[in-house]
């Protein structure tokens, strides 16, 4: 019992090492360039890169290799992109439907030009791949890849999927001057970030971000060899909610205000539900095909 818990804290011991580190060079960094950057920004992209950074370590250390972590040859994986794209895209736009016909979400009735719409379309497309190929690379990558060789399928897309809802509440709000920062100040503000993991508020995005991460896992342990399906959909879900962002803004006075959270403006209740129902839907039919092909 002891080896499994060790197993399923692993990540997290990770994450604590990428944060110890980044609070701790995070002082030096503001010592070099001043105020150039703020110091919550240099906490969390540091953080961040230190979590990219110990993918190489971790998969020399499991002896994983690209196909075991999921990525297909690139034809493939080119292919697997585009049907995951196709998949994210039609998991989440009846949500965004329903958020505009139920005025949660309101046009905010600017202007867009054909050339404005294809680079903000272009731009936030870009960011999303990239925020999906580090996310699914780490999470559906070497962290269900590691904890799945050590505990159940389940209990391993679960522990991932709880790792990557919590880093999305890892947050910083407060800015400190120069003059004000010392060497423990990192580690003052890793309490805040921490704190908010606890937040009363965080529960709806929590539990939306958790369904996510059990979609995305889910998805991946289907087959072999489909990180390709998870960076896609996971690229359609970012763009959509990006581009959503800046077409519409959030009422939060509307009657069914109650459905996204504060997190966004669009994850919350309404995202977990509706996910968590197209998982038990995909499993039914799963059980409902073995079914029939048992009576075969």
């Amino acid at each position: 019992m002891l080896r499994y818990f060790i197993y399923a804290i692993t990540p997290l011991l990770v994450l604590l090492t990428a944060l110890i580190l980044s609070c701790t060079l995070g002082y030096f960094i503001v010592l070099g360039i001043g105020d150039a950057i703020p110091f919550r920004q240099i906490l969390t992209r540091s953080t961040q890169l230190f979590l990219v950074l110990s993918i190489f370590p971790i998969m020399a250390y499991l002896k994983v290799n690209k196909e075991e972590l999921g990525f297909a040859p690139i034809g493939v994986l080119s292919k697997q992109l585009l049907q995951g794209f196709g998949l994210g895209f039609i998991v989440l736009i009846p949500v965004l439907v329903v958020l505009y016909v139920l005025k949660i979400t309101v046009y905010k009735g600017q202007f867009w030009t054909v050339g404005l719409m294809i680079n903000a379309m272009t731009m936030n497309l870009l960011v999303a791949l990239l925020i999906s190929v580090i996310e699914e690379t780490l999470f559906r990558g070497i962290v269900l890849v590691g904890l799945k060789r050590k505990l159940p399928v389940i209990a391993a897309i679960i522990l991932t999927s709880t790792y990557y809802a919590g880093l999305h509440f890892l947050s910083i709000k407060t800015n400190l001057a120069v003059q004000d920062i010392t060497i423990t100040s990192g580690f003052l503000m890793l309490g805040e970030a921490v704190g908010n993991l606890f937040r009363l508020a965080s529960v709806p995005a929590f539990f939306a971000l958790l369904m996510v991460g059990i979609f995305l896992g889910v998805l991946r342990t289907q087959k072999k060899i489909s990180l390709g399906l998870c960076i896609g959909c996971h690229t359609s879900w970012v763009w959509l909610i990006k581009m959503n962002k800046k077409l519409f803004n959030t009422d939060f006075s509307a009657q069914y205000h109650y459905l996204v959270s504060s997190y966004d403006g669009i994850i919350g209740p309404l995202v977990g539900g509706w996910i968590m129902i197209v998982i038990v839907a995909y499993f039914a039919y799963q059980h409902i095909n073995r079914s029939k092909i048992g009576l075969v």
